[in-house]
């Protein structure tokens, strides 16, 4: 071998080493010029939410909240085993669904509590499926704890179809309007399970 072959085979090593350094800067400046350790900067966590998702969250976190305390009523009230099962697998569905609205909120810069929309007050009077959120009043509640046996039922299975329409409607809003990702498919989870348990606590009632 000649020692200009030598010399050739030397320099394209070279350069090609050299590359392949470069390249690994800057595919590393890549990865990283918009997370640091895989968490996303704040410009973009703002860009990915919208108005439509903070009012659905700050909304939800109330409306699930509710219907967490009416289902934890059933474990001592409720008669028939089917409202009992119901009413925990409300409970073990909505938890983490409100713990997971309020970090969206928190990592937003957001107030868990926005203004009210109609039917969010427990005073208001009355929600039998007419108000919009179909948010129990005080006076629901007050009835609901008090009730007991088959009477407990019948009341829970009525109450909470008009709660679940009334989340499924504000859910179907941010499906409609909504920017975020996480929320969006967290809505679509809220139109699917509620419905579902809409139907289940129609049939409960008829036989009731």
């Amino acid at each position: 071998m000649t020692g200009t072959t030598l010399r050739r085979i030397s320099l394209t090593a070279t350069a090609t080493a050299a590359g392949l350094l470069l390249a690994a800067c800057g595919g590393g400046g890549a990865a990283t010029s918009g997370t640091e350790h895989g968490a996303p900067t704040a410009s973009r966590t703002a860009a990915a939410y919208g108005p439509a998702d903070v009012t659905f969250a700050q909304q939800m976190i109330p409306h699930h909240q509710q219907a967490v305390e009416m289902a934890a009523l059933a474990a001592g009230r409720a008669q028939d085993p089917e409202v009992k099962t119901l009413a925990a697998a409300v409970r073990a569905a909505q938890d983490p669904e409100i713990r997971t609205m309020k970090s969206w909120l928190a990592a937003w810069g957001k107030p868990e509590s926005g203004s009210a929309m109609p039917g969010m007050n427990h005073g208001s009077g009355a929600h039998d499926g007419s108000g919009t959120s179909g948010m129990m009043s005080d006076q629901d509640m007050q009835d609901l704890d008090a009730a007991k046996g088959a009477d407990f039922d019948k009341r829970f299975a009525r109450l909470m179809i008009a709660h679940h329409n009334g989340a499924i409607e504000m859910a179907r809003a941010e499906q409609k309007d909504g920017r975020n990702p996480a929320a969006k498919e967290l809505a679509d989870g809220v139109v699917t399970a509620q419905s579902a348990e809409v139907e289940q606590l129609t049939r409960i009632l008829a036989r009731l």
